[in-house]
């Protein structure tokens, strides 16, 4: 008595091979462009940070100097006090200095998948304490004034870049990478061509 083949079998068996070994050379190809991401977020990251660091930490020669501002919206309502145009620019700097780490934090983290509200609560508070590091460092520089303010503007611009960029720039990633796996998997198929099966074949009487 012969026995039959399992019908389908080997070929199915060859086809999975085909779809694992196209995602897994898709997986690798993501896997070099997360490294690409994340070494360029983290040298752009630390490029950011030393320019910050020369703009807010190094000593200036001034006659004068303002008395630390500790009350929140004060110096916000002097710059308002000065007219519209010196209002904006001076916000507008307060809201830029650290505005790129919205984007270079998770840049340097190169994760797709991840809840966009844990990411810009993550992104915030990091800003958040890197602006109080360079305020708590400013007490001791001469010419810099702390500024509570400065703390709230900076980590409001982390925040609006954070939200205008990062969220769509991942959705656009993730699509293009599935769109990548599912062409690895059809150039795959195209490539070996269909799989031949076995025709079930009937017991003989």
């Amino acid at each position: 008595m012969t026995h039959s083949p399992v019908w389908g079998q080997p070929g199915t068996d060859r086809a999975d091979d085909r779809v694992l070994g196209g995602v897994q050379r898709h997986g690798s190809a993501d896997e070099n462009a997360a490294i690409r991401i994340r070494t360029a977020g983290g040298v752009l990251l630390v490029a950011h940070l030393a320019l910050v660091a020369w703009i807010t930490l190094r000593p200036l020669d001034v006659l004068w100097q303002l008395p630390a501002n500790l009350r929140p919206f004060a110096s916000i309502r002097a710059d308002l006090s000065l007219g519209w145009p010196e209002a904006a620019r001076r916000i507008t700097e307060g809201l830029a200095l650290l505005a790129p780490l919205g984007v270079l934090l998770p840049m340097a983290g190169g994760r797709l998948d991840v809840s966009p509200l844990a990411s810009l609560f993550r992104t915030v508070m990091a800003g958040a304490l890197i602006s109080l590091g360079i305020e708590l460092l400013q007490t001791g520089v001469p010419g810099q004034v702390v500024d509570v303010d400065s703390l709230l503007l900076n980590t409001v611009g982390v925040a609006l870049a954070h939200v205008a960029v990062v969220p769509a720039v991942r959705s656009r990633l993730r699509r293009r990478s599935d769109r990548r796996r599912l062409a690895a998997v059809r150039t795959d198929d195209a490539t070996q061509g269909m799989t031949p099966t076995i025709p079930r074949v009937g017991i003989a009487p």
